[in-house]
């Protein structure tokens, strides 16, 4: 680990945690699926970034580049999946507000 790697580390730690916890306040305090799904997908960017910026400074940036892409493929998938489920309960509530689903029981 070189000393240039901790001092780009700062920067980089410091707009990863804001976007972590920017995506964590869009998923926990919202009542609407759209803009929770678009808080998950903060995260999870959030998440990306760190293994790039671990990557570097470990010099082990080839490993650090093959858990994103495979990240990034899940990620796709289940952002896909989620907007199905989201469009569903649209088309079926006619709303996209989590207060309203507590009409779907049983």
């Amino acid at each position: 680990m070189n000393p240039d790697a901790l001092a780009i580390f700062w920067p980089f730690g410091i707009f990863i945690s804001m976007l972590f916890i920017i995506g964590l306040y869009c998923v926990l305090a919202t009542f609407n699926l759209v803009r929770a799904l678009i808080g998950l997908e903060l995260l999870i960017k959030a998440v990306t970034l760190l293994l790039v910026v671990a990557g570097y400074i470990s010099n082990n940036l080839a490993l650090a580049q093959a858990l994103v892409i495979t990240l990034i493929v899940i990620e796709v998938v289940v952002m896909a999946v989620a907007m199905g489920i989201v469009l569903g309960i649209h088309s079926h509530n006619s709303s996209l507000d989590l207060r309203k689903l507590k009409n779907l029981k049983g």
